[in-house]
């Protein structure tokens, strides 16, 4: 439910996450959620991977891309004295990421049922612009950050992914 609340722009979502670090790590049960739509998204997506070497590749690429950024934000946390709130920070990071799994799957759908492609490519810009402003805002108020530096961590975040993804499909060739 706080994710849901943080994904309509209500910071009172946090008191809804565990601040532990027990309770960050369980919140990555989200990745297990995530992962039948991740596992759709690729294998009914233009750029399926059918080979097992592509898919083998997906799979490391998931499991990186769900640890990879955490702990990166772990560090920028510590060395911007913000250490003590990294747990809150990652649970409603890995909860906040099954709503937007959630949007893309319901584009997904729409799009195979007929959406216009122009539209497809609009809605999908959207949902990266709302991703962007979710990550951060769910970063300036778990890490109670002033709004510039949290831009920092989505940035870090969006090149991270852009990392994986390019690591993925170099393998996956």
């Amino acid at each position: 439910m706080g994710a849901l609340r943080l994904a309509t722009g209500r910071a009172d979502g946090l008191r809804a996450m565990e601040t532990t670090l027990d309770g960050a790590a369980r919140s990555f049960w989200a990745a297990a959620i995530c992962l039948p739509p991740f596992l759709a998204l690729r294998l009914l997506g233009e750029d399926a991977p059918f080979t097992a070497r592509a898919l083998s590749a997906e799979l490391a690429g998931y499991v990186i891309g769900w640890t990879a950024f955490p702990l990166l934000a772990r560090r920028m946390a510590i060395a911007g004295g913000r250490g003590l709130r990294w747990p809150l920070f990652v649970a409603a990071w890995n909860w906040c990421n099954v709503v937007q799994y959630a949007t893309l799957v319901l584009l997904s759908l729409a799009s195979a049922l007929g959406l216009p492609a122009g539209l497809a490519t609009l809605l999908s810009l959207a949902i990266l612009g709302y991703a962007l402003w979710l990550g951060w805002f769910l970063t300036r108020h778990a890490l109670a950050l002033d709004g510039f530096n949290a831009i920092g961590f989505v940035l870090i975040d969006v090149a991270t992914g852009i990392l994986v993804s390019q690591v993925v499909a170099a393998l996956s060739r």
